[in-house]
């Protein structure tokens, strides 16, 4: 019933820079925090930026300085801008919500299904 769509990704040359998106929809009530995890070829996924329903961040130190996380809560909507990319960088990256539905007392995680992001020369 809930739904969380990635959008953004591509390929773009190393120094460049995308922004990632990912819309939640359904029978939501609230979302209390949100994060943006990757996961490269033969790498486990990793946490890079989050952000909770009252708007505290936190990165990844691979990525501070570099990447920003925001989200409009009218929206229901997360954004990554990211800046600077490296090869590093390449991987999948995933939107996660833990989201809180009309008529239920506990919530759940819910992920997307990925965007590629590529950088490569």
């Amino acid at each position: 019933q809930v739904q969380l769509v990635e959008s953004g990704g591509g390929l773009v040359q190393p120094g460049g820079s995308l922004r990632l998106s990912c819309a939640a929809s359904g029978s939501i009530y609230s979302i209390d925090n949100m994060g943006w995890y990757r996961q490269a070829p033969g790498k486990q996924r990793e946490l890079v930026a989050g952000v909770t329903s009252g708007g505290s961040r936190n990165y990844a130190d691979s990525v501070k300085g570099r990447f920003t996380i925001s989200r409009d809560n009218a929206k229901n909507t997360l954004y990554l801008q990211m800046s600077s990319l490296k090869p590093e960088d390449t991987a999948v990256y995933y939107c996660n919500a833990y989201v809180r539905r009309y008529s239920v007392d506990m919530g759940a995680d819910y992920w997307g299904q990925g965007t590629q992001v590529t950088v490569s020369s």
